[in-house]
């Protein structure tokens, strides 16, 4: 019976964390911004503090104190991650988003009891999972986890404060972002499966000069920069690229960035459009002015001979998009590595 259900469970929601590596991008970002936010919240809540006779002024501290210090240590722990291997990119990329997520379910408790505050409390414990829900991709086992806990150790105060309404209230909260978690990771899932239909015909050929194919006709853009942009991130291998590298690389080392900075936007807008039309899906993806592809979904000889396969090694002839200057150093590594 127990084997029946997990086998349902696993066959519903689990997503192989390799296919998860782009979610992973995204949630490494969103943690980035979520964790200053929550860096502020505390470095200014413990100015404030400072100033204001409380009746427990170390508890207030503490308080703010370890959102500065968690979110400071999710904020480095996601820079540090940019460029982690994409087999591993998931766990690690995710670990911040586990930390900020943690300790919003900590201050909900930390607020309940230590402060004496039961309804703000309750309320930041509910805010820290709709977040959640909202911005980030997880596990919904584990998230349903943390949850519980957190309601575990407040079961006592909310009867105290709320009594049985209060009770019966928040757990038709609690399960609501259950559902809701479960309903999500369903939906990623069958996107996922999706985009990996898409693969078969989208394609990027890297050996001699750069080409991107789908259904075997060539994606051509209205602007010539275009195509080398997508080059570009393309040899990126996924990894998020900020505007001032793309200008770098598109336009000199020595490009202004205010100059170019609405040259580079057009070039966003003339992609979008293009792979719009071809309805390519969730493969340029911009996020807070980092751009990346999503090389999962993408048949590319480069990845191949990555991967070392033996075709795409045989294949390469000692040229790697001949177009692009940029690209001269990446052919001289993938030489060493046919040497090796």
């Amino acid at each position: 019976m127990f084997k029946k259900f997990f086998n349902l469970c696993f066959n519903l929601y689990y997503i192989s964390p390799l296919d998860l590596a782009d979610a992973a991008e995204t949630n490494r970002i969103h943690t980035l911004f979520m964790s200053v936010i929550l860096f502020l919240f505390g470095l200014t809540g413990l100015v404030i503090h400072n100033f204001i006779q409380e009746v427990n002024p170390f508890n207030y501290r503490i308080y703010f104190a370890l959102f500065m210090l968690v979110s400071l240590c999710a904020f480095f722990i996601s820079l540090k991650t940019k460029n982690v291997e994409r087999k591993k990119a998931y766990i690690w990329k995710t670990l911040p988003f586990y930390m900020d997520f943690c300790l919003g379910i900590s201050a909900g408790v930390y607020n309940f009891y230590i402060l004496g505050q039961p309804f703000n409390g309750f309320i930041v414990f509910c805010i820290t999972g709709f977040i959640a829900l909202c911005a980030f991709s997880f596990s919904p086992f584990l998230f349903s986890i943390c949850l519980t806990i957190g309601f575990g150790i407040m079961i006592p105060g909310l009867y105290a404060n709320f009594v049985f309404t209060g009770i019966f209230d928040s757990v038709l909260v609690l399960f609501t972002m259950y559902f809701l978690s479960l309903y999500k990771r369903r939906a990623e899932k069958k996107f996922i499966l999706m985009l990996k239909k898409q693969k078969k015909s989208l394609e990027a050929r890297t050996f001699g000069n750069f080409t991107l194919l789908y259904e075997n006709k060539v994606i051509k853009f209205a602007r010539t920069k275009s195509t080398e942009l997508m080059a570009y991130l393309i040899f990126k291998n996924g990894s998020s690229v900020r505007t001032k590298e793309l200008i770098s690389v598109l336009w000199g080392e020595y490009a202004d960035s205010a100059r170019y900075g609405a040259s580079l936007r057009n070039l966003i807008v003339d992609i979008k459009h293009s792979l719009a039309e071809l309805e390519i899906q969730q493969f340029f993806i911009a996020e807070y002015n980092n751009f990346r592809i999503n090389p999962e979904i993408i048949k590319c000889d480069y990845y191949d001979f990555l991967a070392n396969d033996p075709q795409a090694i045989k294949k390469f002839a000692g040229e790697f998009m001949n177009q692009y200057s940029w690209a001269e150093d990446v052919t001289g590594f993938l030489e060493r590595k046919v040497l090796k």
